[in-house]
This record gives C-alpha cells, sequence and structure tokens, in this order.
C-alpha cells in the first residue's frame, strides 16, 4: 500500500520541514517577501530531488539534514552572542529589524 521508492517521499519530507519552520518560525519572515519564501521552498526541494536522483536517497536526507547546521548556528550563537538579538523570539525586534534592514516605521504608530 505505502511505498516510499519514489520523489514523492523526498516531496512530502520538504514539504513537511518548511510547513513545520513556517508555523513555528514565520514569525522571523513578517516582511520577507512571498516569492522569495516560495522560491527558497522550491530550491531546496530542486536540490534534495536532484541530489536524491543522483546520489541516493540517502545522501538527500544527510543534506537536508545538513542543512539545520546553519540555522542553529544563526539562532543560537550568532543572534544572542553579536548582535544582542533572542535567536528563538527575535527580541528586541527594532534590533532584529535592523539587522533583517526592514522597515522600523509600524513600531511609531
Amino acid at each position: 500500500m505505502w511505498q516510499t521508492d519514489s520523489l514523492w517521499f523526498e516531496i512530502a519530507i520538504v514539504s513537511v520541514v518548511y510547513a513545520l519552520g513556517n508555523i513555528l518560525m514565520g514569525h522571523f519572515e513578517e516582511q520577507t517577501p512571498k516569492i522569495r519564501r516560495v522560491g527558497k521552498y522550491l530550491l531546496t526541494l530542486i536540490i534534495v530531488c536532484g541530489v536524491s536522483v543522483f546520489a541516493g536517497r540517502e545522501i538527500a536526507m544527510m543534506l537536508l539534514s545538513l542543512f539545520s547546521i546553519p540555522l542553529l548556528y544563526i539562532h543560537a550563537y550568532y543572534l544572542p552572542r553579536k548582535k544582542g538579538i533572542h535567536g528563538w523570539t527575535g527580541e528586541p525586534k527594532r534590533k532584529y529589524y535592523d539587522f533583517r534592514k526592514w522597515d522600523k516605521n509600524i513600531f511609531s504608530k
């Protein structure tokens, strides 16, 4: 009944990772253009599926796991220690918005 020997497995895994990421971490991307967010998802999907086709599923899943290393570095080390921004909440918002070079006019309302 359930078969995992097609690329739909990789598509499902990448989609679940991005869905959970958007649910849990979407507040960090509130001013990022939607096309950039969709493009990031599609690029990740193409890379993981391409690696799966040419190098195998195990290598593709290891690559997907390796994508978490920069995320952990940024949120656990770089933001708190170097920029003074809490890695999970993005507080203080002014510093986070400065870091992302976003418009801070929402704070003057």
